[in-house]
Parts: C-alpha cells; structure tokens; sequence
C-alpha cells in the first residue's frame, strides 16, 4: 500500500514541499517515483517520517536526526526508544497540568501559597529513601495519588495527619506506655492511615511487607530529624516507634 505525496502531507501536517526537501537532503526518500514525476511512500517511508517528525519535535535538528536514523538500524527498536521519550514527555505535561490546576484550585479556594508549596512537596524529598527501601513503583503511585488531588482534598489529608500526630504527641505527653489500649489504638489507626495511601504494601495487602514498612517507619520516626520533631521531642517519636513496633509484633 502506498500514498501520494499530497496524502502523506495532509495526514502529517506538513507540507509537500517540506517532504521534497526532505528527499532532497537525503533524509526521507519517497519509495517510488512514477512515470508522472509523482512521488509515492509506502509504509516504510511513512514509518521513517513518523520517526523524524518525533524527533523534530524533541527539538532536534534535521542534520542531527539524519545522524541518529542512520545510526538506528534496529527500527522496532527505535520506535520503543521514541516510546519511552513520548511517555516521559508526557509525564512532565501530566506534572505541568497538575501544577496549573493546583494553582487555580489554591485561588479558589482562597489557600495560601506558602500552604500550597508545602503540600505540594509532600512526599518527594524522600524519594530516594523510599525507593531505595520499598521500589520505584511504591513511590510513583503514592506520589501520582497525592499529586492527583485536589488542594482542597490535600488539606483535608493534612488535616486529618496532623490530628493524629497531635494525638500521637498528647498521648506520649499522658506518660501511657507503647504496649497500652490507647498506644495500639493510635497504632491501629496509624496503619489505616498508611492503608489509604496506594502502592504501599499495607494497601495491597501484603502482610510481611506491611510489618516490615510499620517497623521501618517507626525506625524512621525517631532517626530522620525531620520526623522527631513533627512528634515534638526525639523521645515522643521514640514513643511512637515503640508503639508501632508493638502493634506489628502482636497484631499485624
């Protein structure tokens, strides 16, 4: 099956005499040329200029695809490489549109800007740890769960961690003990709250992930700076260490 110049044109979005000058340089030959002088293109042609038009559209210059089409001799393979490419692109408009739409959300809504950076690096400054302790795909999907909110929906998130935090920090405060009711209910509910957060192990279901993440987690609350001082002192983050520790031992 073949097309003619004019039909390759329209359904490409360029011109006939951007494909001429294509077959000028050497860059895209047509398969054929009739006896008219009409250029035609089979599918092989047409597989040649999608790969070109992928590339102009990355920014590269003609004499630099030229170089890397003629260095690509394995076409399938080329076109999973353009793959890969397209989705990345589209992960960075995916995080562009997100961002715009947060921006509208926080003037709807009347938030304040400072409010709005804070909630929108949740979770990545510790991406590496978390990749490093649970995997790549653990992180993308808790990560595009987050991001995929609204900022009034991650407000109410915020508000509903701080209430446990704040429950975690007046119990410790109340001198109750990690193996007590009220320790291994603000256990029980700590891991429901993990529970909620996709691509975690305790969403999925995964038992002896899920005491592993409860265990490292707490270990986390009391090393990482950050998280001893969310729990007020580095021995109420203790507390809650010990508390998750417990619950992961006898009720996990």
């Amino acid at each position: 099956m073949e097309w003619t110049i004019q039909q390759v044109a329209a359904r490409a979005g360029v011109t006939s005499r951007t494909l001429r000058h294509y077959d000028d340089i050497g860059l895209l030959h047509p398969s054929r040329v009739g006896d008219n002088g009409y250029r035609y293109y089979d599918m092989d042609a047409v597989a040649r200029l999608q790969r070109i038009l992928l590339l102009r559209d990355l920014g590269l210059g003609l004499p630099v695809i030229a170089d890397v089409l003629d260095r690509q001799g394995d076409e399938e393979g080329a076109l999973g490489d353009h793959i890969g490419l397209l989705e990345a692109e589209r992960s960075r408009l995916d995080q562009r549109i997100r961002a715009v739409r947060h921006t509208l959300d926080a003037r709807a809504s009347g938030s304040d800007p400072s409010m709005q950076m804070m909630l929108e690096g949740f979770n990545d400054p510790y991406r590496d740890e978390v990749v490093a302790r649970w995997g790549e795909r653990v992180f993308q999907e808790s990560n595009d769960w987050w991001h995929g909110k609204t900022v009034r929906q991650q407000i109410a998130w915020k508000r509903d961690t701080d209430d446990l935090v704040n429950s975690w920090a007046e119990a410790w405060k109340d001198g109750v003990s990690p193996g007590s009711d009220r320790a291994q209910a603000l256990a029980a509910r700590h891991v429901e709250w993990l529970r909620a957060i996709p691509g975690t192990p305790v969403a999925e279901g995964d038992r002896e992930r899920s005491v592993e993440l409860v265990r490292c987690l707490g270990d986390m609350y009391v090393e990482h700076p950050d998280f001893s001082a969310t729990y007020g002192t580095a021995e109420g983050a203790a507390f809650v260490r010990d508390s998750l520790h417990e619950y992961a031992r006898t009720s996990m």
